[in-house]
């Protein structure tokens, strides 16, 4: 008889919760004594938050907490006037001016909610929180608000992934490095490497992506490369920039199924001209796809363009705060740019859009070749 093999299980996170709050109060936003400290997730999220309210009390900061119920945007999506939808909260406003700092917590009890929300009343809500969005960007480049945005673990987003609940909840563990004694440090080495990369992109005008439907170029050149190591989206490892608005030229195919306001668009392909989206198609979603580029001028030109470098996260879960840093994949954000970037795009539209690239794929910068199937070639970073 044939002795069977038992699976090889990876040891469990003790803590996970208690671990993540602590790394996003002490590590991600640096939170200090008197930090007026705005948390907002929906009430699902509850036992993250009260780790993370306990951690921001022990650092001497001002939590102040804002939880949302499930099905409230829904209803007013679905049943608010216009002037409902356009209304802007005078509550946020303050928060957004006072708060040193903001941390969002993601989870949903539907992801699906808003299918059969028609997409141009989701178009009047987005072109209504333009200016605070902006403002938003202006003092995060400032300096004057750290932020940071998680996820928690829920049921609906372990269905997208096509997991269990628990094994959801590992995955967004290990992806946050919580599986290691100091997390915080093994962020600060995956920042070292990030640097690396940037400080080689940075020196570099201009980049040729080629990949299966996909010959693109595109200047960079007086932008600056962002490495991502935790400190405003965690889990993270990207590097990201702001591409010159007009320099874009060429088609790219998106791998995977591109997620927007809880939509998804399958087969996106975009042809650039100019640095504006010429053509658009989808094999599913494309009138969605169509009111959401047309929302406003910037909305149809690019905002950033970035590599994932997260070797920790391999698998497409429909979420995006785990998707774009896929490591061996790129995206391309359509509409508004990171002002510390260099980035100039305005718009009420920011859509991130993933291509892997870990086979049949080149990358090219300023003629040379730099990236193959899904890595950087060492001997061009030097």
């Amino acid at each position: 008889m044939n002795a069977s093999i038992a699976p090889v299980v990876p040891p469990r996170i003790e803590r996970p919760l208690e671990r993540l709050a602590e790394v996003l109060v002490d590590y991600s936003t640096r939170v200090r004594r008197d930090d007026v400290v705005v948390l907002a997730a929906p009430a699902l999220a509850g036992p993250l938050v009260r780790e993370v309210y306990e951690a921001i009390l022990r650092a001497g900061a001002h939590p102040l907490p804002r939880l949302g119920l499930d099905g409230l945007g829904e209803a007013l999506l679905g049943r608010g006037s216009e002037e409902q939808l356009a209304w802007v909260n005078p509550v946020r406003k303050w928060e957004l001016e006072r708060a040193d700092v903001y941390m969002s917590i993601l989870a949903d009890w539907n992801t699906k909610s808003l299918s059969a929300i028609e997409p141009e009343r989701q178009a009047i809500v987005a072109r209504a929180q333009d200016e605070m969005r902006a403002r938003f960007l202006e003092r995060a480049a400032a300096g004057e608000v750290r932020w940071v945005l998680t996820a928690f673990p829920t049921h609906a987003a372990a269905q997208d992934a096509e997991m269990s609940l628990e094994e959801y909840g590992d995955f967004v563990y290990r992806a946050a490095l919580l599986d290691h004694e100091r997390p915080a440090d093994r962020w600060r080495e995956l920042g070292e490497r990030l640097k690396r990369v940037a400080d080689f992109l940075s020196a570099r005008k201009e980049l040729r992506i080629v990949a299966d439907g996909t010959d693109l170029r595109l200047r960079t050149e007086g932008r600056t490369w962002v490495p991502s190591d935790g400190h405003e989206n965690f889990p993270d490892g990207e590097v990201f920039t702001g591409p010159i608005e007009t320099s874009l030229e060429g088609t790219i195919a998106f791998t995977y199924p591109a997620v927007f306001q809880r939509r998804e668009v399958e087969d996106v392909r975009l042809r650039f001209e100019g640095g504006e989206v010429v053509e658009a198609s989808a094999r599913r979603g494309q009138d969605f796809l169509e009111e959401m580029i047309g929302m406003d001028d910037g909305a149809r030109r690019a905002g950033e363009f970035a590599f994932g470098l997260n070797e920790g996260i391999s698998i497409f879960t429909r979420n995006t705060l785990f998707d774009e840093k896929i490591g061996g994949t790129a995206h391309l954000a359509l509409g508004q740019s990171y002002p510390e970037t260099g980035g100039k795009n305005r718009s009420a539209l920011h859509w991130d859009m993933i291509c892997d690239l870990r086979a049949g794929s080149e990358v090219y910068a300023d003629g040379e070749l730099v990236y193959r199937d899904g890595s950087f070639l060492e001997s061009a970073l030097g």
